[in-house]
């Protein structure tokens, strides 16, 4: 049996001598080779960071009291202890709701630890400073708390760091800290040239971790790295099922718990497939994984050589997943609502440009194989928690590199989040209203109805399961920010189509487009990684140059209602090109050539600093904290 590796490393430590012979010297050097192994297989053991244990806080108190302030902190709550949705659950569904929370909750560790190598040793520090009574340090953890780590961006798309000397890599905490974009696919090329072909698509695919093993690198699998975190969650899972009312809610959670347990993507593929099928269940639970964050791992189209070599083994390379959890109760009646688009989808996939071009989830002539479900949230954790400039309205998920998609034929499921997109308190009216008037012509303000952001998120969502579903991964760390464009254009480009088959009304095709360009402006220019909202900018460039929109040099904000659609399918057009190229030459230029920053844009945003202080948010959640503590 193999000696306990600490116990080895201590032995190596204590044979210090010094060498007075050739074979001593030789021994020496193995015994240096040996220690080397050994602290090697310790750290593939348990992936082990090497982080600096005391930190200094980075902002001033004065900074840390405007933000936590609340005019400055924006709060979502999620579900009160005493929500009549969850008072009229039935007794099982209650039961299996306190283990999905207590499933859910364990994402926010591993998305830190997937996030930044600093966030879980800086959050330690945190608590035992306010343990001091560092009151520094106390607020500083509300923001920690809020944004999930140690580095965000705020609404002003300024990178808050919280602790001096800790800022956000390219490659988060996937990959090794100190690791280059150079030397990354420097030593991609060295392991593909010598065959190691296998374990580099290990590498580049989207769900390991990667660390250093001497000169080379090594992809450790999710289920692998998070084993103890991972059997929680399946046994959590398992209960749930157990007691849950709803049969084919039971049956995704058992194979859900499946997947967490053995490091197998086809099992993810089978939980995801059952997942995407449920429509009338009382609960939601989602194991969400978005690849936004890995800002690594598309690099390597950047390079020729790599590239080349990449073609040549057939390796498409995909960002890593980062991890989040939704738990929720659906809402009976805004899913009736929301199901209203799913007659529409085959029309609006038969109105897609270049439609015979490419193959699409949505069909024209088939059933489409797409849920969606509106969700009274009771916990959002990990990677869809994260309150970074903003949070997660809804989503379209599984993504279409998860194998559901591409080996199983599998369908694709919407979650609207409600405690996200509603504002019912009298002071976020009239915040939204001071911002109409900051930004808006008064003559457009009876358009505005924030209920027409969500009719058009609604088409966003669906919007994704439209167009090419495969080959763009060759537009790099661009396929994002055109992914997210062309889901924008289509809910626009489809508002005449379905307006005339009858899904909205002319008024409420008005309210959809004024809305929508309204809510587009932005407060401050984005940054590169801001896949989101580069995509806004871009937009209200492109629509700036057709002459749909224009901003005053005051920064006030008019439409031309009837331009909006026709320029919507030109870009819409342009961008479904470019996805079926899959160059990333190409796709860099048209990102480049639109994300342009106007004098007009600067002012239209200085008007909304005036009226809006925002800089970060929270999500409070009194209904899950209560279940996580029975």
């Amino acid at each position: 049996m193999d000696i306990n590796p600490i116990k080895k490393i201590q032995v190596l430590l204590t044979n210090k001598q010094k060498p007075d012979s050739k074979s001593e010297i030789t021994f020496c050097q193995n015994r240096e080779e040996n220690l080397i192994m050994e602290l090697d297989k310790m750290s593939m053991m348990n992936n082990v960071n090497i982080v600096k244990k005391d930190y200094e806080l980075n902002l001033s108190l004065e900074e840390l009291q405007k933000r936590t302030h609340k005019d400055y902190l924006t709060t979502k709550k999620m579900l009160a202890v005493d929500a009549p949705e969850y008072e009229t659950l039935a007794d099982g569904d209650k039961q299996a709701l306190k283990h999905l929370v207590k499933a859910a909750s364990v994402l926010d560790k591993v998305n830190m630890e997937l996030d930044n190598h600093h966030n879980l040793a800086f959050k330690e520090y945190l608590e035992k400073e306010i343990e001091k009574g560092n009151e520094s340090a106390k607020l500083t953890k509300i923001l920690f708390d809020a944004q999930k780590g140690v580095c965000a961006l705020d609404r002003e798309s300024n990178m808050i760091e919280l602790a001096k000397g800790v800022d956000m890599k390219p490659g988060k905490a996937v990959y090794p800290e100190d690791l280059t974009k150079e030397e990354f696919h420097s030593i991609l090329i060295k392991m593909l040239k010598s065959g190691k072909v296998d374990e580099v698509a290990k590498i580049l695919n989207q769900r390991s971790v990667v660390v250093r093993k001497g000169d080379e690198l090594v992809a450790i699998d999710y289920v692998d790295r998070f084993k103890e975190e991972f059997s929680y969650m399946a046994d959590e899972l398992d209960r749930a099922a157990s007691v849950s009312t709803n049969a084919d809610f039971n049956e995704f959670l058992r194979l859900q718990a499946m997947a967490l347990r053995k490091a197998d993507p086809m099992l993810d593929a089978y939980a995801d497939k059952k997942w995407a099928t449920l429509q009338d269940t009382p609960l939601e639970f989602t194991i969400t994984r978005e690849n936004y964050s890995d800002e690594m791992t598309e690099t390597v189209v950047e390079n020729p050589e790599l590239k080349k070599l990449l073609d040549e083994n057939g390796i498409v390379p995909v960002a890593k997943d980062f991890l989040g959890g939704r738990v929720g109760i659906i809402n009976k009646k805004g899913t009736e609502a929301i199901l209203g688009v799913k007659n529409y989808l085959p029309l609006m996939a038969q109105n897609m440009p270049f439609n015979d071009k490419y193959i699409q989830n949505i069909s024209p002539d088939k059933e489409s194989k797409q849920t969606m479900v509106d969700a009274d949230l009771v916990a959002v954790t990990g990677d869809v928690g994260e309150f970074r400039a903003g949070i997660t309205l809804a989503e379209n998920l599984p993504n279409d590199d998860k194998l559901s998609i591409i080996e199983l034929d599998g369908g694709r499921r919407n979650v609207y989040h409600r405690q996200i997109r509603l504002i019912t308190s009298d002071d976020a009216k009239e915040k939204m209203q001071k911002r109409l008037d900051a930004i808006l012509n008064p003559e457009l303000h009876k358009y505005y109805n924030d209920e027409a952001d969500h009719w058009f998120t609604i088409g966003h969502e669906n919007g994704h399961s439209l167009g090419p579903k495969s080959g763009t991964e060759g537009l790099g760390k661009y396929k994002s920010i055109i992914e997210e464009n062309k889901a924008d254009m289509v809910s626009l480009a489809m508002v005449d189509v379905l307006t005339e088959a009858g899904m909205y009304s002319p008024e409420q095709r008005e309210q959809i487009i004024i809305t929508y360009a309204t809510d587009n402006m932005m407060m401050s220019k984005p940054n590169m990684s801001q896949a989101h909202r580069v995509r806004s900018v871009m937009q209200n460039y492109y629509f700036i140059k057709e002459g749909a929109i224009t901003i005053s040099p005051e920064g006030v904000l008019d439409i031309n209602i009837e331009k909006m659609v026709p320029t919507a399918k030109k870009m819409l057009e342009e961008i479904i090109q470019i996805q079926l190229e899959g160059d990333f030459a190409t796709g860099e230029k048209y990102v480049l050539d639109n994300f342009v920053w106007t004098e007009e844009m600067e002012s239209l945003a200085q008007n909304i600093r005036k009226v809006s202080k925002t800089l970060n948010g929270k999500v409070e959640s009194p209904l899950a904290d209560k279940l996580l503590n029975e």
